[in-house]
């Protein structure tokens, strides 16, 4: 990682922390950072080879690290509720909840284990249901939520009309709707928290542009092989032009799960040309996301599609 772009982290001993996708890329960033902090850190992964051998790359460089593995597949709300059951009767409070874990643009459209259309599904209602499941243990934690965006949501709408692309579907449409909605959802979050006196506090990240496994080769999804897109990515990160690195994209949610300055409500992300790599810093929201009556919209909907029930008790 360049010297001059970093953020220093501060001492998270007595932390529990979850992070979604955490088995690799950015999240097993965040992961090994927030474990060399001191934080008890959570990787619920749908791959458990993949799992281990991230549990391993954290153990080799911090030995002493707290960190456990269990099952979760956001693509299915059975999973996602199997594993806030086993967490609400293990009853820890949760301090940190980074909803990291993604898929981006499949070569066709593609439906989750309950008939959403995968990337809606899994980027964003499956968090959704995550937050429900854990509520009362992110209440008891005080907790601060990251919710990560793209820089994919600066342009593009909900298409409330078709929301599963069933009559007219493009991967990348569907891709920056599920941004959309996971953003406006997590700033819908710290509304209803400071209204409802949750103690929850709720922010956005986005990463900027960096050469991660968002773009390559991903068989589960059926991409046989990297995108052009990465291939260019992987080129001008290396050469330090534009894009960001692995290690600076993780920056921004870092920032804003960690940083004790931080304000509720609003988004950091690289500060660099055209946000796509740079130092973290705070960031002005992108159109897309700053119509609370949009967010109150995909709150209520969402909710009601994974059938959350968001008790606090």
């Amino acid at each position: 990682m360049p010297s001059h772009i970093d953020f220093t982290m501060p001492d998270l001993s007595g932390t529990r922390a979850l992070v979604t996708g955490a088995s690799d890329g950015i999240g097993l960033g965040i992961a090994t950072r927030l474990a060399g902090a001191g934080a008890e850190v959570i990787m619920p992964v749908r791959n458990p080879t993949k799992g281990e051998a991230a549990v391993a790359r954290i153990r080799d460089r911090h030995p002493h690290a707290k960190v456990s593995l269990r099952r979760l597949d956001l693509s299915s709300l059975a999973s996602v509720a199997a594993l806030g059951n086993e967490l609400r009767e293990e009853g820890s409070p949760i301090h940190l909840l980074v909803n990291n874990a993604g898929v981006m643009t499949p070569p066709d459209r593609q439906v989750t284990a309950d008939g959403f259309e995968l990337q809606l599904g899994t980027n964003h209602l499956g968090h959704v249901a995550l937050v429900g499941h854990l509520l009362p243990l992110l209440r008891a934690g005080k907790a601060r939520v990251t919710s990560q965006v793209s820089i994919a949501a600066r342009s593009g709408r909900i298409t409330w009309d078709d929301l599963n692309g069933e009559r007219r579907y493009s991967g990348q449409r569907a891709y920056i709707q599920s941004k959309i909605a996971l953003g406006l959802f997590g700033l819908e979050l710290q509304r209803r928290s400071r209204a409802g006196g949750w103690g929850i506090t709720s922010n956005l990240s986005h990463p900027g542009v960096a050469p991660t496994s968002l773009l390559a080769s991903r068989p589960e999804i059926g991409r046989t092989q990297d995108t052009a897109q990465v291939r260019v990515i992987r080129a001008l990160s290396a050469r330090g032009i534009l894009a960001g690195t692995v290690e600076t994209a993780q920056l921004p949610a870092l920032m804003a799960a960690t940083a004790p300055d931080v304000k509720p409500g609003v988004m950091y992300a690289p500060r660099g040309l055209g946000g796509v790599g740079g130092p973290p810093g705070e960031a002005r929201l992108y159109g897309p996301l700053r119509s609370a009556e949009e967010a109150a919209r995909v709150w209520e909907l969402s909710v009601e599609l994974v059938g959350a029930k968001f008790s606090t008790a």
